[in-house]
C-alpha cells in the first residue's frame, strides 16, 4: 500500500510520493508512473514526481513522465514539491533548494494561514546552444543557435526558436489562433521529429502585446498538458530574442497564468499557484 497526493499546477497534474514515508524500489518507479499516470486505468496524471531526501539540497525531486521516460525538470512540479514539504510540516523554510536533474533550483514560496500558495522559482540560465539541446537544425548564424529559423515538420514549414530550460523546448509563434489547433494532430509530429534526436517539447504560441501571451504545449512523453513551466519560460527567452516582448510577460495556458521574468543577470523566474488536490492510498503489487 502507497501513500499519494495528487497536486497540480496551473493544471499540470501529477502523483507526488514522499519516499522519506513510503518505499518504492528505484528500478520500480518508471513502471508505476506508467500504470498510475493511466487516466482510465490508475490514478490519472501527468506523470509520476518521488519527493527523496538528498544531502545535497533541502530535498530532491525525481520525475517521470506518464510513459515512464525520465524529465529532468519541470517547473509547475517544483512548485508543487516546495508546497507539499512546507505543508506537511517536512520544514519551516519558505526558500527552498531544490536537486533536479538540471541541477539544483531556489525556489520562494508565498505563505498564507500557514499554507503554501504560489511559489517564484529561478529556473536557471537559459541553454541556446544547438548542441545541448539537441537538434539536427543546420544553423544559419555566426552562433549555433536556431533563433526564428525555418524547419519542416511533416512536410510543413514551421519558423522555430529552440532553448532548453534542463528539457528541450521548440517555440513556434503563430498568427492563426492557438485554441484551434489540432494538437493532437501536430504535436507527435514535433515530438518524434528526426530534426530531435531526443524528442523535443513544443509551445504554440500567439503574441497578444508585449507583456501577455496565449501558449499551449505538447510534452515528450505526456502529451497535450494543462500548462509547462520549463516551456512558459523558454518561451519567454524565445519571444525576447524575437523582439516579442519585455523581458516581463504573462502567459496564459490552458490550466491558468504563469508570470515569466527574464532577468539581465541571465536567469528566468516562474511565478504561479501550487494546489494539493487530494491524498489518497494504492494497492500495488510488482
Amino acid at each position: 500500500m502507497i501513500r499519494f497526493t495528487k497536486m497540480h499546477g496551473c493544471g499540470n497534474d501529477y502523483i507526488y510520493i514522499d519516499t522519506s514515508k513510503e518505499t518504492v524500489p528505484p528500478d520500480k518507479r518508471a513502471e508505476l508512473s506508467v500504470r498510475l499516470s493511466d487516466r482510465h486505468k490508475g490514478v490519472g496524471s501527468d506523470g509520476i514526481i518521488y519527493i527523496n531526501p538528498t544531502d545535497k539540497a533541502d530535498f530532491e525531486m525525481e520525475m517521470y513522465n506518464a510513459d515512464g521516460s525520465r524529465s529532468a525538470m519541470c517547473g509547475n512540479g517544483i512548485r508543487c514539491v516546495a508546497k507539499y514539504v512546507y505543508d506537511h510540516k517536512l520544514t519551516r523554510k519558505d526558500t527552498l533548494d531544490i536537486l533536479t536533474l538540471a541541477g539544483v533550483k531556489r525556489i520562494e514560496l508565498t505563505i498564507l494561514d500557514d499554507k503554501a500558495v504560489s511559489a517564484k522559482v529561478d529556473m536557471g540560465i537559459p541553454v541556446l546552444d544547438m548542441g545541448r539541446i539537441p537538434a539536427a537544425i543546420p544553423s544559419h548564424g555566426a552562433e549555433d543557435r536556431i533563433i526564428g529559423q525555418k524547419a519542416e515538420i511533416m512536410g510543413k514549414e514551421y519558423e522555430v526558436t529552440l532553448v532548453s530550460m534542463g528539457n528541450p523546448h521548440c517555440i513556434v509563434f503563430l498568427k492563426e489562433r492557438v485554441w484551434d489547433l489540432d494538437l493532437e494532430k501536430i504535436g507527435p509530429g514535433f515530438e518524434n521529429s528526426p530534426l530531435f534526436p531526443e524528442r523535443i517539447n513544443t509551445e504554440f504560441v500567439n503574441v497578444i502585446d508585449r507583456a501577455h501571451m496565449d501558449m499551449r504545449v505538447w510534452e515528450r512523453g505526456s502529451g497535450e498538458t494543462m500548462a509547462c513551466g520549463t516551456g512558459a519560460s523558454a518561451v519567454c527567452v524565445a519571444a525576447v530574442l524575437g523582439g516579442f516582448c519585455d523581458r516581463e510577460v504573462d502567459i496564459k495556458l490552458l490550466g491558468g497564468d504563469l508570470k515569466i521574468q527574464w532577468a539581465p543577470e541571465g536567469s528566468v523566474y516562474m511565478t504561479g499557484p501550487a494546489e494539493e488536490v487530494y491524498e489518497g492510498v494504492v494497492n500495488i503489487s510488482y
